[in-house]
């Protein structure tokens, strides 16, 4: 049983107006979301789910879907605002949808297999695709393992500027215990640090595992989705501006004693479009990266 690679591309619209970000960063216009579809075909994915607004459908499916249709299985799956369970109620002046873990619920109908869930508009890199395939095919038939790409920190900053990451704790046996939001980390002096609670500088290892937004589950996890879903909104549904994440479903599922996650390390170097001043380093890597033979010059013919 191949895996699914299920993409979140439902921010596009809010985010951007329409399709504007898929940029052409490749030498022949690729976007960085073709180099993770081209990774992800390359390291045995079977299927691509991308969770979109259904606004922007015909748009997405001219300018995305059909690149990927006879090479790889493509489904649609589509979150709006109304996607909530019977009986949970919410502010009706809320104008978007509940978050990445919201998101992921959207592929329940149409993913029975283990799955990797990713941002559409992250180079997360070919070594951790092949890290969660192999990962992923481990885990048919089971449930309750988990796991998440943790990129080392020193391989995810932007040279424009700070960044925020979810910063890893992990166990002897790097199973995660939670994730830390850390905010401002930099290089400074060939040392990086983050600002702490107190504002104040405080030194990281550029080895420390980072979340990325690179998961890995089974489909027992739309269960338990589910389930924290219903109880979030029971609690949130009032708030014009709350977020169902990713990590605090995991977070509770590791606290419940539910569920494991296991943090696999990636040597790959995470990059993306932080900044607007990012793109032309973004654009180098890449053309550095075909230079090299690790992507041909056209990735879809």
């Amino acid at each position: 049983m191949k895996p699914t690679l299920f993409v979140l591309a439902a921010g596009m619209g809010s985010r951007y107006g329409g399709l504007k970000q898929l940029d052409g960063l490749g030498p022949n216009g690729e976007t960085i979301m073709d180099y993770s579809i081209y990774d992800a075909i390359k390291a045995g994915f079977g299927k691509i789910v991308f969770v979109i607004r259904k606004s922007f459908e015909a748009d997405f499916r001219a300018v995305v879907v059909n690149k990927f249709k006879n090479l790889i299985d493509v489904e649609i799956v589509f979150q709006e605002i109304t996607d909530v369970p019977e009986g949970s109620t919410y502010n009706p002046e809320r104008e978007k949808p509940w978050g990445t873990n919201h998101a992921v619920l959207m592929g329940r109908e149409v993913i029975k297999e283990p799955f990797a869930v990713i941002n559409a508009d992250d180079f997360y890199g070919q070594e951790s695709f092949a890290i969660l395939a192999d990962f992923l095919r481990s885990v048919v038939g089971k449930t309750n393992e988990y796991c998440m790409i943790g990129y080392r920190v020193g391989n995810t900053l932007s040279e424009s500027g700070s960044v925020s990451r979810g910063v890893c704790v992990v166990d002897e046996n790097n199973l995660l215990k939670n994730v830390v939001e850390r905010t401002h980390i930099e290089e400074k002096g060939g040392t990086i640090i983050y600002m702490d609670e107190k504002g104040e500088e405080v030194a990281i290892p550029a080895e420390t595992p980072v979340s990325m937004n690179m998961w890995g589950f089974t489909p027992d996890y739309f269960d338990y989705s589910l389930e924290y879903f219903k109880q979030f909104l029971a609690e949130n549904g009032d708030k014009l501006k709350s977020e169902f994440y990713i990590p605090l479903a995991v977070n509770n599922l590791i606290v419940e004693g539910r569920a494991t996650c296991a943090v696999l390390d990636t040597p790959s170097k995470w990059f993306g479009v932080t900044y607007a001043e990012d793109r032309p380093q973004v654009v180098l890597k890449i053309n550095e990266l075909v230079r090299k033979g690790v992507y041909p010059k056209q990735l879809f013919k």
